[in-house]
């Protein structure tokens, strides 16, 4: 196939094509967007210490996020965390208009076209409409980069506007996002054989099997390691290899994250069994059957909300841990006297992309919710047609989103603790017996009188246990489900246009 046509048959659609290339390329500028203001705080250069400057902080900039080295790893982590539900936002808005896809791609196979090349096609499309939203994205990142370089009174800078990343670092992020997009997009096509009659979805028969606990487990033994490795390096006074530790961590959580994401799948299955066995309304039983239909759904629809509550629940989690190691330190008198906001400055920060990470989410949430009901129009109008109330419905779509969700929620909140507890513990100090001289500084340093004066003391162990962050955790847990009852309230608007029995004569 040739590129030329290969670009019209990507560009080719409806109204409804369109608005998913629009929504594709949107979420893509915002990723693209993150990534780059990401890239730039890691570029703020280090300048060499001085005698006015032993610490070696940025003076140029307002913001003591941006001055002191070692707070701009933790800003651009948060400012990372917002790409997660933003690409989860566009493998949403990439399923928008399904069946009339799946009509078009026949139709290129009823034209001689191969399997390969619709999903060529496929992946043209999706990679075309993220690297618009990319290019997009540097563009508006460069204009605000010119604009916003407004030195206040004192000559310092609210943002990093005089620095930019390295040409290789944006042209990865802008080529690459697009990239990934494609793959997934035949990724997800691996089960979709496109024939000239129709698409069919090879799906699973049997029930999901609780696998992606073990990953769960698996991400967590890892965090729970980082400790013992780090100080079994320690003690043998050798540096651990420059991959190992961030691998834990890095690997452990993905693994962690992933087994919740999946975990949903089985999640939705099992609820779906129990409401059929155990519920006797109408719509409790519809949302039961639907559950046991199509399990996955849940894992792909709740993918961005979990990964944000679990990156939520591990901030809080290392807040209280913060917290701790404060108290521990004004026990014992070293450190920190009290928790300044100077210190929590970056958590902070972190808390407020997760908030953005889960209004994004939710927006997610809505299109999965719309295009799930209008691409089973025709299923709900017979329903209608046959003589079940709407608002059956309307409850049956609530119990749909909310059994799985309620336990996957609390599953994600879990892990997101556990494996920030794992991976730092409880503060402590003491334990030890040391040395000490009762006499003056001459006295003590000769050799010869030091032991006459010198004692052992024994200094008890004081170990200080991180609060469990029950308010944060509790204000997660209730975002998270009004955004799903929001996302349902506004999905089932939708109901009545998508039931009308004219509806039964669409094809």
């Amino acid at each position: 196939m040739r590129p030329g046509a290969l670009l019209r048959l990507a560009l080719a659609g409806t109204r409804t094509d369109l608005a998913r290339v629009i929504l594709t390329a949107l979420s893509a500028a915002l990723a693209a967007l993150a990534g780059l203001a990401a890239l730039t705080v890691l570029a703020i250069p280090t300048p060499p210490a001085t005698d006015d400057n032993g610490s070696r902080w940025s003076e140029q900039y307002a913001n003591q996020l941006l001055v002191e080295p070692g707070l701009r790893g933790g800003t651009a982590f948060a400012l990372l965390l917002l790409v997660i539900p933003v690409l989860g936002l566009a493998g949403q808005c990439a399923r928008l208009g399904a069946p009339a896809r799946d009509r078009r791609l026949a139709a290129l196979r009823l034209a001689g076209a191969t399997p390969g090349q619709v999903t060529l096609v496929a992946m043209a499309e999706t990679g075309l409409a993220s690297l618009l939203g990319t290019l997009t994205g540097l563009a508006v990142y460069l204009a605000g980069h010119r604009l916003l370089h407004q030195p206040d009174a004192r000559g310092r800078l609210p943002l990093p506007t005089d620095v930019y990343p390295s040409t290789v670092g944006m042209a990865a992020l802008v080529l690459g996002l697009p990239l990934v997009a494609a793959l997934a997009t035949a990724l997800m096509l691996r089960r979709v054989a496109t024939t000239p009659f129709g698409v069919v979805r090879k799906v699973r028969t049997r029930g999901p099997w609780p696998w992606p606990g073990l990953l769960i487990i698996l991400g967590l033994a890892a965090f729970a390691a980082f400790r013992p490795v780090a100080l079994w390096y320690d003690r043998r006074l050798v540096q651990p290899p420059l991959w190992l530790l961030p691998a834990l961590l890095v690997g452990g959580g993905l693994a962690a994250m992933i087994g919740v994401v999946t975990g949903t799948g089985w999640i939705s299955h099992t609820t779906g069994r129990l409401l059929h066995r155990y519920a006797r309304r109408p719509a409790a039983l519809l949302g039961a059957r639907r559950l046991m239909a199509d399990p996955w759904a849940g894992s792909r629809t709740f993918a961005a909300l979990l990964a944000a509550l679990i990156f939520g629940a591990g901030a809080a989690g290392f807040r209280a841990y913060f917290l701790a190691t404060v108290e521990l330190d004004g026990r014992t008198g070293a450190g920190m006297p009290s928790p300044d906001d100077f210190y929590l400055g970056t958590m902070d920060l972190v808390d407020l992309a997760v908030a953005v990470a889960m209004t994004i989410a939710a927006g997610g949430l809505l299109v999965a919710l719309v295009e799930g009901i209008i691409a089973r129009r025709r299923a709900y109008a017979a329903l209608v047609a046959a003589g079940v109330p709407r608002g059956t419905l309307g409850r049956s779509i609530l119990w749909q989103s909310l059994a799985p969700a309620v336990p996957a929620i609390a599953i994600a909140l879990a892990v997101g603790l556990l494996l920030i507890r794992g991976a730092f513990g409880s503060p402590s100090s003491g334990g030890f017996s040391q040395e000490i001289c009762d006499a003056g500084e001459h006295l003590c340093t000769d050799e010869a009188t030091r032991a006459q004066y010198a004692r052992t003391e024994w200094v008890p162990k004081i170990t200080v246990v991180p609060d469990v962050p029950v308010e944060q955790l509790a204000w997660l847990a209730a975002g998270a489900l009004v955004a799903v009852l929001v996302t349902v309230g506004v999905g089932v608007l939708f109901l009545r246009s998508s039931t009308a029995v004219e509806e039964l004569r669409t094809t």
